[in-house]
């Protein structure tokens, strides 16, 4: 089924402030792969459940066009607020049903999205849709993560794990075949030619503010399925974790920066010839 969780305009609002784009070593282990096996030209990237677009805002530069596609119009309106892509346009659609002729697209990419496909769907989308030699490139970050902070970075690493665990009732078998790095999805891949690559790990996001790190909390699936069987408890969640970092750290400023690790995945594959 084609998972619809991320369509609210608060939701969306919150997905843009605080999730982040993957880094350029993520993004270069895609564009490398995809110049060894199919080669320039890169003509037409489809970021698929592009959410807010930073992905497609990122693939941008390295093709002649980028179309998001994304099942909520809240997150396309979020997109689109953003200026200076000329070459990027966004469809509503889903990755089950791509609005693309057989053949004609270079790269399909999804970032934080393919857990929420429908597998055999998509496959044989992308089957369809790509060029001879075209790729698949499916990202993700694992379970690891790691914080610092002078000394009280494993006290803060315990904080993140503990809100985990306890949002853990509201997840989703989407969520686990994410933490999984896709192996379900990966071995469904059709296609011989196929690796799965963990990417710059770990990674560092130098210098997180606090108070964006409970953002992205509560941009999590997970979150917003909590919020909405306890409103209130939810949003005391997000202060309490708020104040439990502060009062780790010793400041009181919600905008004091940490430094963040978080381990990414790549799923790659590419079409026969």
């Amino acid at each position: 089924m084609t998972y619809r969780l991320f369509e609210g305009k608060e939701h969306a609002s919150i997905y843009q402030k605080y999730r982040f784009p993957a880094p350029d070593e993520v993004k270069n282990i895609i564009l490398q792969y995809l110049d060894e096996k199919k080669g320039q030209p890169h003509e037409l990237a489809v970021d698929l459940g592009c959410g807010t677009g930073q992905n497609s805002r990122l693939l941008a530069p390295h093709f002649e066009e980028v179309v998001g596609i994304d099942i909520s119009e809240c997150q396309l309106e979020e997109a689109k607020a953003v200026q200076g892509y000329p070459n990027v346009k966004y469809r509503k659609g889903t990755a089950e049903e791509l609005p693309f002729a057989d053949g004609s697209v270079d790269l399909l990419a999804a970032a934080s999205a393919a857990h929420w496909f429908d597998q055999s769907r998509f496959l044989a989308e992308a089957s369809r849709v790509l060029k001879p030699r075209g790729c698949i490139a499916l990202v993700g970050y694992a379970t690891y993560t790691s914080f610092y902070y002078q000394n009280c970075g494993e006290q803060l690493r315990h904080i993140y794990e503990e809100v985990k665990q306890l949002l853990r009732p509201h997840s989703s078998r989407a969520v686990d075949l994410c933490d999984s790095k896709l192996s379900e999805l990966y071995s469904a891949i059709p296609f011989p030619d196929k690796e799965s690559t963990t990417a710059c790990s770990p990674y560092k996001i130098s210098l997180i503010k606090v108070r964006h790190l409970v953002g992205f909390i509560e941009s999590w699936s997970m979150f917003q399925a909590y919020r909405k069987t306890d409103h209130q408890a939810a949003h005391d969640l997000l202060l309490n974790t708020q104040r439990r970092c502060l009062e780790e750290m010793g400041v009181t400023c919600p905008d004091t920066e940490i430094e963040w690790e978080l381990e990414y995945y790549c799923v790659l594959a590419s079409k026969p010839q």
